[in-house]
């Protein structure tokens, strides 16, 4: 995988999207070259980067739309729907492309058909080579250190059935008495880590051990196997860079401490604060007509009041009051005890499990966003009663508490409707994670995901 903008991508993904940009642009110029007569006449000075921006911009665009992301367990409809949305924003966009580009001279409109024709096969084919296995050109060579159960979690990531861009070539056991819980066959006779290193030609070494003192782990080992030029990465880095999660069973303070990331400074703060105004007052006009409906449908299902406030934890810890449009009845907590809302709650109106599905309740806090309470993106807010029992139950829950909360986040897109003390574990994983590395590019992409994750129904409900 490699690291871009603080967040780390998968090699045979980036592989993916650098080929299919490559054949888009190549497939530009010979449509130019068939279809505009005189061939003579074409000016290729303006034609080849016209038609290198063309292609650039309509695999960033499907990328940022997840089409290049593995699914796995994808159904064939949740498959056909990420398709659709691809070709249904893909095609507009390209037309606006057009007007944009200086074509109008060499690009007649049977060649801006015949490229977005194209354009339309090449996704559909992406999208069905995705259901697939995907490899990358150049696979790395993986030692797991350990045989237990880290090293079996470690190495079922790894062999993923849609993603093998890695060869694992063997478990190293280290001392101790750690218990072989992976497959026998593929357990390396104990030995020097790094003769195993160079016999074997492992690019890198993944330390599935959680005690490295007392000589269960050579620290000498793995220092020479980094000065050979072999990566080495502790379990936080790897689930890191896998999963997209911080893990908190292999967590610690010093981490958070000394490690990379979690950085907060003015410059930060002052791009996010202007990101969140531009776009969240361009959404909040984008989606007035959305919400002037919902309005209307509330009132005359269930009455007034049509928005819902409410206390919730925001950055420092400090309370605020979140508006969202009411989905639920009136008397929902009548007994005045904070519950846990779940997908399938009694207490939501018709109305509101519509809106919930299309997370159309949640366009009022456009408005917290805008008076600075909340951003765009970032760890969903929670009402202190939870907060208080979150931060007893759950080490680091605080961390969170470090940036605004936000209408959508990372574990958002990533994980899906939680109503629990473990969904709440769970998903602080990939909170930390945002925390962590959080980057307008990040933003961005966790915003186009959630317009995937809302049309396409996967990931959260």
């Amino acid at each position: 995988m490699l690291k871009v903008f603080s967040h780390y991508l998968p090699t045979h993904t980036l592989q993916q999207v650098l080929f299919d940009a490559v054949t888009l642009f190549a497939v530009v110029l010979a449509a130019v070259a068939v279809l505009v007569t005189p061939t003579s006449a074409v000016d290729w000075a303006v034609c080849i980067p016209s038609a290198l921006t063309f292609a650039a911009s309509m695999i960033a665009l499907n990328a940022a739309m997840g089409l290049y992301r593995p699914v796995y367990q994808r159904s064939h409809r949740q498959t056909f729907a990420r398709v659709a949305l691809s070709l249904t924003v893909s095609v507009p966009v390209a037309y606006l492309v057009f007007g944009l580009l200086p074509w109008s001279e060499i690009a007649p409109h049977s060649l801006q058909l015949s490229v977005l024709l194209l354009l339309c096969f090449l996704l559909l084919v992406r999208g069905l080579v995705n259901q697939r296995q995907a490899s990358a050109l150049f696979v790395p060579r993986v030692l797991i250190v350990g045989t237990g159960l880290d090293a079996r979690m470690v190495h079922q990531d790894l062999v993923r059935p849609l993603q093998r861009s890695v060869e694992v070539v063997g478990f190293l056991p280290v001392g101790g008495n750690e218990r072989i819980e992976v497959e026998q066959g593929a357990v390396l006779p104990p030995g020097s880590l790094l003769d195993v290193v160079r016999n074997l030609r492992v690019d890198e070494v993944i330390v599935a051990v959680r005690e490295r003192r007392g000589g269960v782990l050579s620290l000498r080992e793995l220092l020479d196997c980094k000065l050979l030029g072999t990566r080495i990465l502790d379990l936080s880095t790897f689930f890191e860079r896998v999963q997209g999660q911080v893990r908190l069973d292999s967590l610690r303070a010093s981490w958070l401490i000394y490690g990379d990331g979690f950085r907060q400074g003015w410059t930060r703060t002052f791009v996010k604060r202007c990101f969140d105004l531009l776009v969240g007052t361009a959404l909040l006009l984008l989606a007035m007509p959305v919400m002037l409906l919902t309005a209307v449908l509330i009132l005359l299902e269930d009455g007034a009041p049509i928005f819902y406030s409410q206390e919730r934890v925001g950055r420092g810890g400090r309370p605020f009051r979140v508006i969202k449009f009411r989905s639920m009845r009136r008397d929902a907590e009548k007994d005045g005890k904070p519950r846990w809302a779940t997908s399938n709650d009694d207490r939501v109106t018709r109305v509101g499990r519509f809106i919930r599905k299309l997370r159309i309740d949640e366009l009022p806090q456009l408005f917290n966003v805008l008076t600075g309470d909340m951003s765009l993106v970032g760890p969903r807010p929670e009402r202190p009663y939870f907060v208080d029992q979150l931060t007893q139950q759950i080490p680091f829950y605080a961390v969170r508490h470090c940036v605004k909360p936000g209408v959508t986040g990372w574990a958002q897109v990533r994980y899906q409707y939680g109503a629990s003390v473990d969904d709440a574990a769970e998903k602080l994983q990939y909170d930390l994670y945002y925390v962590k590395n959080h980057s307008l590019i990040l933003d961005t992409l966790v915003l186009f995901e959630t317009v995937r994750v809302v049309l396409t129904g996967e990931g959260a409900h």
